[in-house]
């Protein structure tokens, strides 16, 4: 079928999804993007839309213009299932709501802007949910530094002079649109992308060698942001993903040969303590749900007490009840001296956890608020370059 630009236009005009047919796809922006896949489906005659978090890549001023398309659809007939974590979305947007919990129907809400989003909450969870409470605290000496940092050879965007640091018992969140070099920035704090200019100090040792092991030894812990690739494996047993970052310590080998018994042990005292619900330390690592996978993960890091932790999209496709828990955990960390970074896309969670936030545009840092000066508005604005501040 021919895609005839008058038509492409007149769509997005008459849905406040305009968009330049001429320019190549590679030259929109993320939120852009997503236009064009919602302007593609109303040219094909789509009466339905499903749209799966579709929130959660776009910045806050993007977020409003999608809204404000689909308020736009709906109004001319256009049927719309909004799947979304986030309540206050939920209740913005939508004219009715089902809430699913454990795959089947917890409870319907015929009007959701009437509603609050705690008991909205309480039907996702079957409880009631109490945020976190973030103790005010006096951070440390640095923990982590960044000075200069420029990468290239990387499939995302590249890391262009960042210099940026975290302290003893502070959480540093880094916001930003995705794709303004967020990834390069968490692998080569892990150690799997060596910097070409500039430099990394942990505990006030400069890195010497990029390698996760290296950032291990030096204390790092790392949950990734796709934990079923890069944070477990998957096809093997839960307890060898659990222990393989360490597996040649004597923790969990001796002589050279691997210790069950240990490893064994060491994976069920973290399914007790961090409520992970599995069959046992022997199920496929694959097996488990999103928030019991990102509760090994985090159990596996946490177990060693590491001196800094990185952290990408900690809680993405996570329930209220599971979210919850990952952000205790960070709390009770920041509070034992810590360093933590989350680098996230959720602007109500970082605003919630973060000490201090910084926003990344195009591969460098656009500017840093304290927590208490931080808000969604002034973030949006750094995250599509609009503001910079020093």
């Amino acid at each position: 079928m021919p895609w005839p630009p008058a038509r492409l236009k007149e769509i997005g005009s008459r849905h406040g999804l305009s968009l330049d047919p001429d320019l190549p796809v590679s030259a929109l922006s993320v939120g852009e993007q997503q236009r064009l896949e919602i302007i593609k489906a109303l040219f094909r005659g789509a009466k339905l839309l499903i749209l799966d978090e579709p929130t959660a890549v776009l910045a806050p001023s993007e977020v409003d213009g999608l809204f404000a398309a689909l308020r736009s659809m709906a109004g001319q007939g256009l049927g719309i299932i909004f799947i979304s974590h986030k309540l206050n979305e939920v209740r913005a947007l939508t004219h009715r709501c089902v809430v699913l919990r454990h795959g089947k129907v917890a409870g319907r809400v015929d009007h959701p802007a009437s509603t609050t989003s705690a008991e909205m909450a309480k039907l996702m969870c079957g409880h009631e949910i109490v945020p976190p409470t973030r103790e005010a605290s006096t951070p440390g000496a640095s923990v982590l530094t960044l000075d200069g940092i420029s990468t290239s050879g990387h499939a995302g965007t590249p890391l262009r002079d960042v210099s940026l640091f975290v302290r003893a018992g502070e959480i540093l969140g880094i916001a930003g649109v995705s794709g303004n070099g967020q990834r390069a920035l968490a692998d080569v704090i892990s150690g799997m992308l060596p910097p070409k200019a500039g430099t990394m100090t942990i505990a006030g040792k400069t890195v010497a060698q990029y390698s996760p092991r290296e950032l291990q030894v030096l204390g790092l812990g790392r949950i990734p942001e796709d934990r079923m690739t890069t944070g477990l494996v998957t096809n093997l047993p839960l307890a060898d993903s659990m222990v393989l970052p360490r597996i040649g310590t004597e923790a969990f080998s001796r002589k050279g040969l691997l210790d069950p018994a240990a490893i064994r042990a060491f994976t069920e005292a973290q399914i007790k303590a961090y409520d992970i619900r599995c069959p046992g330390p022997m199920v496929r690592a694959g097996a488990l749900s999103g928030g019991n996978l990102q509760k090994a993960l985090l159990a596996r890091e946490l177990a060693f007490d590491p001196k800094v932790l990185i952290v990408s999209q900690p809680t993405r496709g996570l329930d209220i009840g599971a979210a919850r828990f990952i952000h205790e955990k960070f709390l009770a960390m920041r509070a034992k001296g810590c360093g933590i970074i989350v680098i996230g896309e959720d602007l109500e969670e970082l605003l919630m956890l973060c000490d201090r936030i910084a926003v990344m545009y195009e591969g460098r840092i656009a500017g840093t608020l304290a927590g208490s000066e931080a808000t969604v508005a002034r973030l949006g604005l750094l995250m599509t370059g609009a503001e910079g501040h020093a």
